[in-house]
């Protein structure tokens, strides 16, 4: 892509926004589709849009964020930085596929604990799983984020650009109390090999990714299935959807109803009708 076009494009997403990961992946979606055809976006057009999407779909078969994301990356070139008509709307957008969480039981959240002798890798996956956590924020956390006298886990600017407030566990602050006492951190709750930098994402999937396999569970779980365990849980216990909403920062209340397709409260008081 043109330096000048890639630049406007960049300033274009700088002034709505756009977070430095969204940015980097418009730009290579729109650096990919170029390359397809070898030449430039300012010579490309309705017919290449559609003749490449349908290429990922046939010949590369992407997945649904990859097309997803090159069909906005594109409609964003030429209907924003490029003032186009955006012709291309007529090439429909490929509907999201509904996939269900991996949901761990609660017995098995209790052994991923107990399966984690380190203190601070045991507090992390507490704190994930007890506050509804995405693995970004766990990484991010500030000692000033844990307001113990109003038990809430500040999380700031995340996914959206949003703050908010979530629980804190009892239990967890417990842990979290021994885990400041041993290891006295500074300013990020979980500082990283890099000095003055919080600990990345990878290396919290690293923690659970062992865990999981000291604790002998065979479900594919990741750091993000604590949060959708939370929020299963919380709902099987008897938290309203709006409340859990809250919590874990959606946007939409129709993301959080997914938990209901999956609660085993919900499952259970359904009878089959080969049961009467």
């Amino acid at each position: 892509m043109e330096k000048t076009r890639r630049r406007l494009m960049i300033e274009d997403m700088q002034l709505r926004g756009f977070s430095q990961h969204t940015q980097a992946v418009y730009l290579r979606r729109v650096t990919l589709f170029a390359r397809f055809f070898n030449r430039h976006p300012d010579h490309l057009g309705e017919k290449e849009v559609r003749e490449y999407l349908v290429h990922l779909v046939n010949e590369k078969h992407a997945s649904y964020g990859v097309i997803h994301q090159t069909y906005f990356a594109l409609r964003f070139l030429y209907k924003i930085s490029m003032k186009r008509p955006w012709d291309v709307e007529k090439i429909p957008c490929m509907k999201k596929p509904l996939k269900l969480p991996v949901i761990l039981e609660k017995e098995e959240v209790r052994r991923l604990f107990a399966a984690t002798a380190n203190l601070k890798h045991r507090t992390m996956l507490m704190l994930a799983y007890s506050s509804g956590l995405r693995v970004s924020e766990v990484a991010r956390l500030k000692i000033s984020d844990i307001d113990t006298a109003r038990m809430t886990v500040r999380v700031e600017q995340s996914k959206g650009k949003k703050d908010r407030y979530t629980i804190l566990s009892k239990v967890a602050l417990e842990t979290l109390i021994a885990y400041l006492r041993r290891y006295r951190p500074m300013s990020w709750l979980f500082p990283g090999m890099i000095p003055g930098r919080p600990i990345t994402s990878n290396s919290i999937g690293l923690v659970i990714k062992a865990a999981r396999r000291r604790a002998a569970i065979t479900k594919p779980a990741t750091m993000h299935s604590l949060r959708h365990a939370c929020a299963t849980h919380l709902i099987e216990e008897g938290t309203d959807l709006h409340r859990v909403q809250l919590l874990l920062g959606h946007t939409s209340p129709r993301t959080t109803a997914l938990y209901l397709h999956v609660s085993r409260k919900h499952l259970s008081a359904i009878v089959s009708p080969l049961d009467t």
